[in-house]
């Protein structure tokens, strides 16, 4: 593992700014601002951009730490980079599916989903940053934390084969019992605003229920991503920078896929078996190390397989009412 930093600060500094300029474009040109329903074609063309930005990105971490510290560094950290990206873009495609059950349970109109996805991609930064520096001071000074997330992952990875097919029940769901009695909530959407004032009372409208949730659900997927990475990397830049990658990319991944995300039902298996390999993984380290690249290639295998057998047993199958 990488056991210090190849991130320097004007490094941090150029990217956070990079991200932040991307979050400027989306609200202010690209249309973030307006309400519009997100088109397929509008999607891809955002998630072929993220995903050849992150592949950009990792190219110049090598001819950087390639003139910087030699070859055998910048393929390493650059190994690192894209192993923990996918493994972060795999793992969050699970918000997908929470994502798709969320909209549906409010009955969200498509055109309304686009701008509280961002404001949810602006919180889960801000989360993710909090916890990822906090998760690598930990591991720096108790190393012995790696094998509590290595076993975390692995218990967490069972229980998802275990309730793959279990659909949570939002009508249970403690956060949102909680806000409903606490709040004063509108029959209905008001546009995109979150609050209104009615009868000269501030009442929460459904929309913010819908953010809060979001907001909830990135927290607790973030609790198996960021673990997982460790057992990639310690170093906070190559965390920072891959994870923030794959957020990124969620929203368009979710308006490209969410209309058929019912075919994509042996995909939640495949990640959990990915929650395991890591765990695993984390656990053997003392005994056996796994090299990066056969990591890299182990996730990518096991969710290529598993997109590829959803489709291809899927396979002219009509969405049924109420299914993801």
């Amino acid at each position: 593992m990488t056991a210090i930093s190849v991130g320097q600060s004007w490094m941090w500094a150029a990217f956070i700014g990079f991200v932040l300029a991307m979050l400027a474009l989306d609200l202010f040109v690209f249309g973030g601002r307006k309400a519009h329903r997100v088109s397929v074609r509008e999607a891809l063309a955002w998630v072929i951009a993220w995903a050849s930005l992150a592949l950009l990105f990792a190219a110049l971490l090598w001819w950087y730490l390639r003139s910087m510290f030699g070859v055998e560094v910048a393929q390493r950290t650059t190994l690192e980079f894209l192993t923990g990206y996918l493994i972060e873009q795999s793992l969050s495609i699970d918000n997908m599916f929470v994502f798709v059950m969320i909209f549906g349970y409010f009955a969200v109109p498509p055109e309304l989903q686009r701008r509280v996805l961002l404001y949810g991609v602006l919180g889960a930064i801000v989360m993710r940053a909090g916890m990822i520096f906090a998760g690598v001071w930990l591991v720096q000074e108790f190393a012995w934390l790696l094998y509590v997330f290595g076993a975390f992952l692995a218990i967490t990875g069972i229980k998802m084969l275990i309730f793959a097919n279990q659909q949570p029940d939002l009508e249970k769901n403690p956060l949102l019992r909680w806000l409903r009695r606490h709040l004063r909530i509108t029959d209905t959407f008001h546009g995109e605003r979150f609050f209104v004032r009615q009868n000269g009372l501030r009442w929460a409208t459904p929309m913010f229920l819908v953010l809060v949730l979001i907001e909830a659900s990135d927290l607790v997927f973030a609790v198996d991503s960021i673990p997982a990475i460790f057992a990639v990397t310690t170093d906070p830049f190559i965390v920072f920078t891959s994870n923030i990658f794959a957020i990124m990319g969620l929203r368009a991944l979710y308006f490209l896929l969410a209309d058929m995300a019912y075919r994509f039902h042996l995909l939640k298996y495949g990640l959990a078996i990915v929650l395991v390999f890591i765990g695993t993984k984390m656990l053997i380290a003392p005994w056996w190390h796994v090299p990066v690249q056969w990591s890299l290639a182990t996730v990518g295998g096991l969710i290529l397989s598993s997109v590829v057998l959803s489709l291809a047993l899927t396979k002219g199958k009509t969405r049924v009412a109420g299914e993801q």
